[in-house]
């Protein structure tokens, strides 16, 4: 069960910095400790527990890169075409075993193990063969076309470490030193629940004053591409006790608990009180971020609880900067935040200090090729659409107030943040 250290979030006082807030988290949160044994075509997106260490060498022998001609360098001339006799034929699977003997050279196909005493294979295209014999171009270098045993793998190598979160690359690189059956976490189990009274299903029919809950169908969604198992607990109205006892239960089957709304500190936001009703308690972080301050982390039994804002576009960009390190940290894996790619504003912003700020923009490039960012028009907290209309994240740091056109900004794409 995933474990979260008493007093992990208490923290009060003036707006914590985000780097603070997930260095803090780094430190207390421990892994679900469950593990399990899949096979290799069942582990994609998990986390692997265990370092996987090669018992071979791969490629396991010499063998072609290329069809052609496998023969002994020393035999060729230098000035002129050199005429060598063709003693066998090689191909994957089906190796010339007999000694490659002076003079002579061995048919070979790509893939197909180097004859014993070749040292280099000539590209059929480099070659004219007639009659028995082959005729091969000068100019070649000694061990040209030929790859080494263990080039890719050497025997006892980490092909994969602990911590990893399994790739379809990855699974490709595990089959390749004979792995069948890898050691994973079991998936994350997540209770996600929307609050509100103002929210409503898709499909029924609006009231006034009511909106439709989207928050919920994009948090299972990135849940889900992360490897959570999810469970859905649907719209919480605006009323402690029921709260309450749904998130008692809820920790009580679970590994983590997502929230969204109901986190603010107003007359109608109840979940701090909720979780305490329930036994557990809730620090709120005023996080100095935009969009998203009212970020709520705290734990119920020592189950975590993350309360996200109520904003749709928050809402997920909270998720994706914040909860997504927290639940791959939960998985057995490092909490790493996605990669972030060096591109030029082409947009003018003012921000206040001291606040880390994410902004959606899209990219579109310079008359040299250079990606630009261009700034989303409408930057509301409750816009999804920009979201859906944009590329990806700019992240603007803490100590920046005054953007200008040309500014180096540092960028994630929504490919590598949507899809694990």
């Amino acid at each position: 069960m995933a474990q979260l250290s008493d007093d992990c979030f208490a923290h009060g006082g003036p707006l914590m910095r985000f780097d603070s807030a997930l260095e803090l988290l780094t430190q207390r949160l421990a892994t679900v400790t469950e593990t399990e044994s899949l096979p290799l075509q069942q582990t994609l997106g998990r986390i692997l527990r265990q370092d996987l260490v090669s018992p071979l060498d791969v490629p396991p022998g010499d063998n072609s890169a290329v069809d052609g001609y496998a023969l002994r360098h020393q035999d060729l001339d230098s000035s002129q075409d050199t005429r060598l006799r063709l003693a066998g034929r090689a191909a994957a699977g089906h190796p010339w075993q007999q000694e490659v003997q002076p003079g002579t050279a061995v048919r070979i196909f790509t893939g197909a193990p180097m004859p014993p005493g070749a040292d280099t294979v000539m590209m059929q295209e480099d070659c004219k063969e007639e009659n028995g014999w082959v005729e091969v171009r000068p100019g070649i270098k000694p061990g040209a076309n030929r790859r080494l045993s263990g080039e890719d793998i050497r025997t006892g190598t980490t092909v994969l470490p602990a911590g990893r979160r399994l790739s379809a690359v990855d699974l490709g690189q595990a089959a390749a030193i004979g792995q069948n059956e890898l050691v994973v976490s079991r998936p994350l189990r997540v209770g996600l629940l929307s609050t509100g009274d103002e929210l409503c299903e898709p499909g029924e029919t609006l009231a006034q004053g009511q909106i439709y809950d989207s928050n919920r169908q994009v948090l299972a969604g990135l849940l889900q591409s992360l490897g959570c198992v999810v469970t859905d607990l649907g719209i919480l109205k605006d009323e402690r006790t029921s709260l309450a006892k749904s998130l008692e239960s809820t920790a009580a089957q679970h590994d983590l608990i997502v929230t969204s709304g109901g986190v603010s500190g107003g007359e109608e936001d109840h979940v701090k009180q909720a979780v305490e009703q329930a036994g557990g308690q809730l620090h709120f972080w005023r996080l100095a971020i935009k969009p998203g301050r009212p970020v709520a982390l705290g734990q119920i039994a020592r189950v975590p609880v993350i309360g996200l804002p109520g904003n749709p576009a928050a809402v997920v960009v909270t998720f994706l900067q914040l909860a997504r390190p927290l639940i791959l940290q939960l998985m057995g894996g490092p909490p790493q935040r996605p990669p972030q790619f060096p591109v030029t504003a082409n947009f003018s912003h003012r921000k206040k200090k001291d606040r880390r700020e994410w902004l959606r923009v899209h990219i579109t490039h310079d008359q040299n090729g250079f990606p630009m960012a261009e700034k989303f028009a409408r930057d509301g907290a409750g816009i999804l659409s920009s979201l859906a209309e944009t590329d990806g994240l700019a992240e603007l740091p803490e100590d920046l107030t005054n953007l200008e056109p040309g500014t180096t900004l540092f960028y994630t794409p929504y490919s590598a943040l949507f899809h694990g």
